[in-house]
């Protein structure tokens, strides 16, 4: 990137130091560079959005970071891919919430091809993770990238299968962090045969509240997502969900309803996922599908460009929220005023600290602030 004669690094650093703002999430980032063109401008503008939500403007990360993780990720290897990057997935610029930035180590060029996500039980029984080893080895002959986290059990099999084939690790935390430790040698072979992908900047160890993260990035790249082990109400099953929320494929392996670890696939079959017994079911049900029809569910209108509000819209947009989320579609049609005009006073409410976004396009007030 820093070779290309169209690289402006004072743009880069701009956008990094945006994106690692408290309080700018995915949609706002988003929204901020549709109205004002560019981060800088954009990061001007966030003292008075915030003030007009009833709030003090968050304290913009410095320029000194951005730049230090720009240098990082060279010495690593790596480099960032913002989402208005023509090389950024377009499948997972799709979704709502889709990472406004991405580091990148290994072969970026698998994120042009189909790509089937693979997941399932950290405890997996040796049958699990040897179907999974074989179903990854077997798309990877067909061409098909496999996509998993890098966690043990069944993720690990689906990585292994596929690193002569094509194989995509999303990781938790920092691209230079290996989780779980003894997976550090499968990462650096993803790293030089496959692609390695993070969200988090280098240096950050994986804690509970960045893995919500990493699965809808893993359900996201994706036309469809595979589950091969899983139990009830385990992590597999929030990125099937996530999956499904997203229009994509969901799919699973039945197996004996004797074993928890197979309750949640049976379940999900049971709910109207697709049986899977080979690569043969799972190309069949994807190989027709045209990517670019592909469209998120989440209806939250993150890519339409905010317009001015005035305060009588923003009192009737203020009144209708509370602290039990609700759908943005909701505020819209209850009241009657145009998406990008209740997108503006949302906006500002979430500058200035006073909005919480949930998952599913859904946003509350916060109580008490």
């Amino acid at each position: 990137m820093r070779d290309d004669p169209s690289y402006d690094k004072a743009a880069t650093i701009a956008r990094l130091q945006l994106i690692r703002t408290p309080q700018i999430g995915p949609v706002t980032y988003r929204q901020l560079i549709a109205r004002f063109g560019d981060a800088a401008a954009a990061i001007a503008a966030l003292p008075e959005l915030a003030a007009r939500g009833g709030g003090r403007a968050p304290v913009v990360a410095p320029a000194a970071l951005a730049e230090r993780e720009l240098a990082l990720a060279a010495k690593l290897g790596a480099r960032h891919l913002f989402i208005d990057d023509p090389d950024y997935p377009f499948l997972l610029a799709e979704i709502d919430d889709a990472p406004p930035v991405l580091m990148l180590r290994g072969d970026a060029a698998l994120l042009r091809r189909t790509a089937i996500a693979m997941v399932g039980a950290r405890n997996a029984s040796a049958a699990a993770c040897r179907f999974a080893r074989q179903l990854a080895a077997e798309l990877g002959r067909e061409d098909v990238v496999v996509v998993s986290g890098l966690a043990r059990g069944v993720d690990t099999a689906a990585h292994v299968g596929s690193l002569d084939g094509g194989t995509i690790g999303v990781i938790a935390g920092g691209i230079d962090i290996a989780y779980p430790p003894e997976n550090a040698a499968l990462q650096e072979q993803i790293a030089a045969r496959g692609l390695l992908i993070a969200e988090q900047p280098p240096g950050i160890e994986p804690r509970a509240r960045h893995f919500p993260h990493r699965n809808p990035i893993i359900a996201g790249l994706a036309l469809g997502t595979v589950v091969v082990e899983a139990a009830p109400k385990s992590g597999s099953l929030i990125t099937a969900r996530l999956a499904g929320e997203m229009g994509r494929e969901v799919m699973a392996v039945p197996g004996s309803p004797l074993d928890p670890r197979a309750q949640g696939c049976n379940g999900l079959i049971r709910d109207g996922a697709t049986l899977i017994q080979s690569a043969a079911d799972i190309l069949e049900l994807v190989r027709p599908i045209d990517p670019r029809m592909v469209r998120s569910g989440g209806g939250s209108f993150a890519g339409q460009p905010p317009e001015d509000a005035n305060d009588a819209e923003r009192r009737d947009v203020a009144e209708l929220l509370g602290p039990v989320p609700v759908a943005v579609d909701e505020l819209i049609r209850q009241s009657g005023l145009a998406p990008a005009i209740v997108q503006t006073v949302l906006l500002e409410l979430e500058l200035g600290g006073r909005l919480e976004r949930h998952a599913g396009g859904r946003v509350s007030l916060i109580q008490g602030e």
